[in-house]
């Protein structure tokens, strides 16, 4: 039988690097070492040199070098710990704004500091792989879903124009048809906030005017303010702009629908559009409650409302999408109560 040698395996060479705890008591260690020894010494010396420094103590030797010798190597031990904590700091606030491909060097001069850059790009890959899921989930699935949902309306719309119907039967449809509607809003909702955080959608720049298209969005509500005898006050500037059209439409929609569900009927919704330099500011204010100060800091959250009885119709995506749209435009939406009730403004350079 042939014989193998069987080489034993070479173990794994340990890092020599030493931990935070350990650097920064050795580091004390020495620099008390180093002033009691400095100070002894100098004493000592000053003392025999000068007797006219005599009568000073070695305490006061010893805190003199001690504050000497201290800054300097505070400025050090302050550069070694904290430039890699901020680093780390620093590529954690681009992953809390949604930049999962921030990566940190796997070497470090310390073992906690370079374990945690470890744990961190871990968790970045992990993140990354579950915001792509989730995108991936949500894109497939609201595809999925919008075709039955069209179905659905369209069979609805058929049977409220039927004569057959009673009273009841049409009643159960003008449910339905409402409530397919939400859904195929939601739906749409979710699609474009995919396309958006996927930078998948068309991004086409064309120059329309703004105005006309926030009259147009005020008609295509009509029905909403009508109902409720809300009276508009408009004052829109003739403005010309450049940017995404239909993306544009979504931000007026959102925002006018927005202030009619919570103004109270028979009251005022002001709209306005003006030029200011090279910006274009457009405010919309309503006559409702206001934005409680809880809520303030998630206006613009995705499917968040301030309503959590849901009394009022909405999925809490549509100032979210907003945001989003502003955003992605270089532009900007902020909300504010006033005395009356609540204020919005975008921003648009």
């Amino acid at each position: 039988m042939k014989k193998e040698k069987i080489k034993p395996k070479k173990q794994k060479r340990r890092s020599r690097k030493i931990s935070v705890s350990w650097y920064i008591s050795f580091i004390v260690i020495a620099e008390l070492a180093a002033v009691l020894g400095i100070a002894t010494g100098l004493s000592y010396f000053l003392t025999n040199q000068f007797q006219i420094l005599a009568n000073i103590p070695l305490t006061v030797w010893v805190i003199i070098i001690g504050i000497l010798l201290g800054i300097p190597i505070s400025i050090f031990v302050n550069r070694a710990l904290l430039l890699p904590i901020r680093m780390l700091s620093e590529a954690m606030n681009a992953v809390a704004h949604g930049n999962f491909d921030v990566k940190m060097r796997t070497s470090a001069p310390f073992s906690d500091i370079e374990k945690a850059y470890r744990d961190f790009n871990l968790m970045t890959e992990e993140l990354a792989a579950t915001e792509i899921l989730k995108t991936d989930f949500v894109s497939n699935v609201s595809h999925e879903i919008k075709t039955p949902i069209t179905a659905i309306e369209g069979y609805a719309m058929l049977l409220q124009g039927s004569e057959d119907l009673s009273e009841e039967d049409a009643e159960y449809v003008e449910k339905i048809l409402l409530n397919s509607k939400r859904l195929s809003e939601l739906v749409g909702n979710m699609l474009l906030f995919s396309k958006i955080d996927n930078q998948a959608i068309d991004t086409k720049v064309e120059s329309f005017s703004l105005d006309e298209q926030i009259r147009q969005s005020i008609l295509l509500l009509e029905p909403k303010w009508a109902e409720k005898e809300i009276e508009l006050d408009v004052d829109l500037e003739s403005v010309e702009y450049e940017g995404n059209k239909a993306l544009m439409m979504h931000v007026w929609n959102n925002l006018i629908d927005n202030a009619i569900k919570f103004t109270p009927e028979e009251s005022t919704v002001s709209i306005a559009l003006r030029k200011d330099g090279d910006r274009v500011i457009f405010t919309v204010e309503d006559e409702g409650e206001g934005i409680a100060e809880e809520n303030a800091g998630h206006i613009f959250d995705k499917f968040y409302q301030c309503d959590s009885s849901h009394k009022q119709e909405g999925n809490g995506l549509g100032l979210a999408l907003v945001k989003s749209i502003t955003d992605m435009l270089g532009g900007s939406v902020s909300t504010e109560n006033t005395e009356k009730g609540c204020r919005f403004t975008v921003i648009l350079q």
